[in-house]
């Protein structure tokens, strides 16, 4: 593992090691994990991601144990999520950056303010004219705003796209949230992020312990509330800084770690049970 690019010195694959074998030994168990990045390559097409058999394997795994729980917190609108995740009626998830939460069965509605709605209006439509204006650029509908891909775009012309929607941005409303993410950057009428996502699981599940994984730089704020002297595992995928302790290369990584840590949760529910 190398980690040069971050604000601070890496860990080292054995304290890693260490680390989730610690965390395998928690009485109450949160997972709360990024999905695109982190649990699946990224695609072209967003609606045909899908997990690593490795990770999804994994996945089935811990969330047959007691005690434990597997959660998905990303920027995608819910019913995306519901789709590539392929998650049952009892799923954990965060969507759209924490604005969006489904807790098995039951959601929370999003009841946007007729101001809310007319900003998130006029929006679309300056976002829409800058994508149209753009080759290459799509524009994603959220729940509570829009993000302004850039992938298929010219490398050194990524800055100027983003540089360009926050100006037709701003001249909808200066009280927007902004996010930055790889090839993407986001726009909503409604503030919220994945550290409030991780927290409101943490309280739903009352979890003792919480590995949180992630690659991109909304997923920092999840990293933020994690309390590693309380045996909280923070993983980051890829390059960039991180405020967490580890870091991996790429979603196999992920997926290696994900079966040892399912593994070694096994073992000790089994032993707790003799």
């Amino acid at each position: 593992m190398t980690d040069t690019a971050s604000h601070r010195p890496p860990a080292s694959a054995i304290a890693l090691a260490s680390a989730l074998q610690e965390l395998a030994r928690a009485d109450r168990l949160l997972l709360a994990l990024d999905f695109d990045g982190t649990l699946a390559p990224f695609v072209d097409v967003p609606r045909g991601a899908r997990a690593l058999p490795e990770s999804k394997a994994a996945l089935d795994r811990l969330e047959h144990l007691p005690d434990t729980w597997v959660a998905y917190v990303s920027g995608r609108p819910l019913s995306s999520l519901e789709t590539v995740t392929e998650a049952d009626e009892d799923a954990l998830l965060i969507g759209s950056h924490g604005v969006e939460i489904r807790f098995g069965r039951d959601g929370v509605s999003l009841d946007l303010s007729p101001e809310e709605q007319e900003t998130l209006g006029r929006l679309g439509e300056a976002l829409q004219a800058l994508v149209d204006a753009i080759p290459g650029t799509k524009l994603e509908i959220k729940p509570v705003g829009f993000g302004v891909h850039y992938r298929l775009v010219a490398a050194e012309r990524g800055p100027e796209v983003g540089a360009r929607a926050r100006e037709a941005a701003a001249a909808v409303s200066d009280g927007l949230t902004i996010r930055d993410g790889k090839d993407i950057i986001e726009f909503s009428v409604r503030g919220a992020n994945k550290g409030d996502g991780v927290e409101r699981l943490r309280e739903y599940t009352h979890a003792t312990a919480v590995l949180f994984a992630g690659d991109d730089v909304t997923d920092e704020d999840g990293f933020a509330v994690l309390h590693p002297e309380r045996g909280d595992v923070g993983i980051k995928v890829g390059t960039g800084e991180t405020a967490a302790q580890y870091r991996v290369a790429d979603e196999r990584a992920i997926a290696t770690l994900l079966g040892l840590l399912a593994q070694a949760r096994e073992a000790h529910t089994n032993s707790s049970t003799d």
